[in-house]
């Protein structure tokens, strides 16, 4: 398993825009590229962050290469950002979440 965390700054007012978005957009790829879904935060110093799964490397790179799942959302939530931090990709190690 794949696991990546992305992080957000967004532009001020825009985060109901952003999270309806990031819903449609992680909804999409998990429909039709093969992810496993995503959990999105918000961080108390204002960082909005979010932990995907994807059952291993090559499937997210895949999903990566193509066009995107649902243009209109990426749009959307691009359109929210101020700024964007490097994904981080973290291979798990050790698994103790409750399913």
């Amino acid at each position: 398993m794949l696991c990546i965390i992305y992080r957000w700054r967004l532009k001020p007012g825009r985060e109901d825009e952003f999270v309806a978005a990031w819903e449609r957009l992680t909804r999409a790829i998990r429909d039709h590229r093969g992810g496993l879904g995503s959990r999105l935060h918000r961080a108390e110093n204002g960082l909005w962050v979010a932990y995907a799964q994807w059952p291993d490397r090559a499937t997210w790179e895949s999903a990566r290469d193509r066009e995107t799942a649902d243009p209109k959302a990426a749009a959307a939530m691009a359109e929210a950002v101020a700024e964007r931090a490097e994904p981080l990709l973290l291979d798990v190690v050790a698994d103790l979440l409750v399913r």
